[in-house]
Formats: structure tokens, sequence, C-alpha cells
């Protein structure tokens, strides 16, 4: 796979108070293997604009949404950003905690970013479509 060479800055994201404050919570608990994911994550929730959970953007990428994306070489994909209990590839729920989880969280349609992947490559995606989690009633 080629190297695509990363650019000097990123796409401004947004992401749930709550969630914030979870996943924060996560990447400083990491075991010692996803220690780099960790990092990445908490570079990311570092930057991102923290917004109240009930004025998140329908069309943002959070925990719960499903989301379309476009890889570098025209590859499209589907899967829904999830925390790591609830991860499955078979039903493509992303756990947050992965390279691909980090990078997806906070986008919206139209943004591109470069993201690290584990086979040491650096990878692009573009979010083509956010479906936004219908939160259960049930609390």
């Amino acid at each position: 796979m080629e190297m695509i060479p990363t650019l000097g800055t990123k796409p401004s994201i947004i992401v749930r108070q709550t969630e914030h404050t979870r996943l924060i919570s996560l990447a400083m608990a990491a075991p010692g293997r996803d220690l780099d994911v960790a990092d990445e994550l908490l570079a990311e929730l570092e930057r991102a604009a923290v917004v109240d959970d009930n004025i998140f953007p329908t069309e943002a990428v959070g925990i719960g949404s499903t989301v379309s994306y476009e890889t570098e070489n025209g590859q499209t994909r589907t899967v829904t950003l999830c925390f790591p209990g609830e991860a499955d590839i078979e039903r493509s729920m992303v756990n947050v905690m992965t390279p691909i989880g980090v990078a997806l969280l906070g986008l919206s349609p139209g943004q591109s970013i470069n993201w690290n992947g584990r086979d040491g490559h650096v990878h692009r995606l573009t979010v083509t479509f956010v479906e936004p989690h219908v939160a259960s009633s049930a609390a």
C-alpha cells in the first residue's frame, strides 16, 4: 500500500459532553498494548469542540452513529461506532478504541482525515453519510 503523507491540519470535530468524559476515562485506563490508540484518542479529545448532548449535531459521528465512509482507494464501508464492550466486526460495530474508531469520532459528511493503521501505514477516509444514534428511552 502506498504511504500517504500526513497533512498538517486535521478537520474540526465535535463530541458530546457525556461521551467526552467517558472516553477520557477509557483512554486513561487503556492497557499497554493500546497505549498508542489511547494517546491518539486523548489528542483528538483535546482538540474537539465539546457540546451538551442536547445540541450535538445529528450529522456528526458520535458513539452509536452509523457512518459511511470512502477510503483512499475508493472502497466504501458502513460501520457503527461503539464503546469497546459492544464491538462486533460481523455486525460492523467498530470500537472507538481502535485507530479507525478514533479517526471517525466527531467527523461530519464531507470531512476527510488521515489515520495511522495498525499496519503501520497512513490511510485516508472521507465521511459520506452519518445516521445518528437513536437513544433508547430506557435508562
